[in-house]
């Protein structure tokens, strides 16, 4: 079974950075497609970025030229650098295989705080 491993959250103020970390115990990582996912309170959890086995890279509106996904195959690891966050930016952040691929059992995830 595989193991997601999220890391790298906390308290930050806003305008503030975080880099998240995600280790997948899986063999094949370097071929299958990774994403974050985040759940702020009292919403559902929702897509924040993907990236694809060649590092092509996808952002939702609300991050785009703020977060940056990528990958490193040699420690199957996924990154997510968080620049200039907002209070909105608050949320459980997770790692998973992006849909419609049948996905990972999730994580614990790491919690992300944007406040003063």
């Amino acid at each position: 079974q595989v193991q997601l491993v999220e890391s790298g959250g906390g308290l930050v103020q806003p305008g503030g950075s975080l880099t998240l970390s995600c280790a997948a115990s899986v063999r094949t990582f370097s071929i299958v497609a990774m994403a974050w996912y985040r759940r702020a309170p009292g919403k559902e959890r929702e897509l924040v970025a993907t990236i694809a086995p060649n590092s092509a890279t996808n952002y939702a509106d609300s991050v785009k030229g703020r977060f940056t996904i990528s990958r490193d195959n040699a420690k199957n690891t996924v990154y997510l650098q968080m620049n200039s966050l907002k209070a909105d930016d608050t949320a459980i952040y997770y790692c998973n295989r992006p849909q419609p691929v049948v996905q990972w059992a999730w994580g614990q995830g790491t919690q992300v705080t944007v406040s003063s």
